[in-house]
């Protein structure tokens, strides 16, 4: 066990794929958001899932990015089950568009402003009006959808200067993994927020993307559920990564090396 860089909380993480990924509750996991929120700390969050530890194996700068993180949770039902084979028991999946909602609903009573940052404009304005149906008083202080091009260096410290300008608490990053990792890695210590990067988050709750039933997601299918909604785009990411997770994590199970550690 250790303490942040500021010396306020205290993690537990356990190894995945060699990546440290923090075993918290869901209490844990929004608290800390609001307290780095309360002081407009600089830092970032990763929703960590079976394609990211994967890939984490395969791209030294994204593992580095996942090493450095200030909270790493473990979102998909084999990361969670890894940790719990590690020693954490009980360990729920802390995946992305509920983490943000649930952040949201502290945010609107606490008075924090949020600001999203990724998507179509189509679906940040569908976002928008479910934030205000849900959260009425929700201080939202931006959505911005980027282009999908590098941006020049002078469009990049324009959205950081709106990001600052409005006060923002937590910026919920939407540009699908390991973009939105290595741009929040990126800007910590420019942005003034908790950035956090929650994939197809702003998708799920605009209503532009289906996402599972209850039960699919409590069974740990919800990874199913979509590749059977976009078999094209997602049969390599799920199938194959799967497939690699599991024959990288058979060993370690077997030789039940996957013991608790601090950090």
């Amino acid at each position: 066990m250790s303490m942040s860089q500021q010396g306020q909380v205290a993690r537990r993480t356990g190894p995945v794929l060699g990546s440290p990924i923090d075993a918290l509750s869901w209490s844990e996991a929004v608290g800390r958001l609001v307290d780095w929120g309360a002081r407009r700390d600089s830092r970032y969050v990763c929703i960590v899932n079976v394609h990211s530890v994967v890939t984490a194996t395969q791209d030294s700068e994204f593992r580095s990015v996942i090493d450095q993180a200030d909270m790493s949770t473990p979102d998909g039902a084999p990361v969670a089950w890894a940790l719990r084979h590690a020693g954490f028991s009980g360990q729920e999946r802390i995946n992305g568009p509920d983490l943000m909602w649930k952040y949201c609903a502290e945010a609107e009573r606490l008075g924090q402003v949020v600001f999203f940052y990724g998507g179509t404009e189509q679906a940040l304005e569908k976002l928008k009006q479910a934030l205000q149906r849900a959260f009425p008083r929700l201080r939202i202080g931006g959505l911005v959808s980027p282009p999908f091009r590098a941006l020049t260096a002078e469009e990049d410290q324009a959205d950081v200067d709106r990001i600052n300008a409005a006060g923002t608490a937590v910026l919920f990053v939407g540009m699908g993994c390991p973009k939105q990792e290595k741009w929040m890695a990126a800007h910590r210590g420019r942005v003034q927020a908790v950035m956090v990067g929650v994939g197809a988050a702003f998708d799920y709750h605009a209503g532009t993307i289906k996402r599972a039933p209850l039960w699919m997601q409590r069974s740990g299918l919800e990874w199913f559920y979509r590749l059977m909604s976009e078999p094209r785009r997602l049969w390599k990411r799920y199938l194959v990564t799967n497939s690699i997770f599991v024959m990288r994590m058979l060993p370690q199970v077997i030789a039940g090396r996957a013991a608790p550690r601090g950090r």
